[in-house]
């Protein structure tokens, strides 16, 4: 095998390896309590990964295991370092950051979710990104309010 060879498996491999950054988004990075939890508990679990793709031996192999975890460190270190803990809503008369609302839509759907931020928003588990458009509607709202865009109603029925 020639070292022409070799330099540019190399360069292949290392290029294959190098991931982008993950995007973070241009909004203020808001949390919830929980949600700084969180970022910080996915940042030390992207460091242990990194640590521990680390001591492979193989050198294309180290280069392929670590990328994830190194790509994941740098984003959850960005989000931890920007992040701006929003306390809990201390009334329930309008819709804000932390508030979990009911509210019904014109096809007769009722649906609740916690408005939080965006890394720890999950609308299976009932969370909301407080930049989404649901959130966007109903943020500064009170109960019996309706909001809405085009042919989508929503009515506000509890906050709490």
């Amino acid at each position: 095998m020639s070292v022409a060879f070799a330099k540019d498996e190399s360069a292949e491999t290392a290029a294959e390896t190098h991931l982008p950054d993950r995007p973070i988004s241009p909004h203020p990075n808001r949390v919830t309590g929980a949600g700084l939890k969180a970022l910080e508990l996915q940042l030390q679990q992207a460091r242990e990964a990194y640590e521990a793709a680390s001591a492979i031996e193989d050198v294309n192999e180290r280069r392929r295991q670590v990328a994830n975890p190194l790509r994941d460190t740098r984003y959850f270190a960005a989000r931890v370092h920007t992040a701006e803990v929003v306390a809990a809503p201390t009334s329930t008369d309008s819709v804000s950051f932390g508030s979990t609302v009911t509210f019904s839509r014109n096809d007769g759907r009722v649906q609740t979710y916690r408005i939080v931020g965006e890394d720890e928003a999950d609308p299976k588990t009932g969370s909301i990104s407080f930049v989404s458009p649901v959130a966007r509607l109903l943020s500064g709202k009170s109960v019996g309010d309706v909001v809405g865009t085009g042919d989508q109603e929503l009515e506000i029925l509890v906050i709490v």
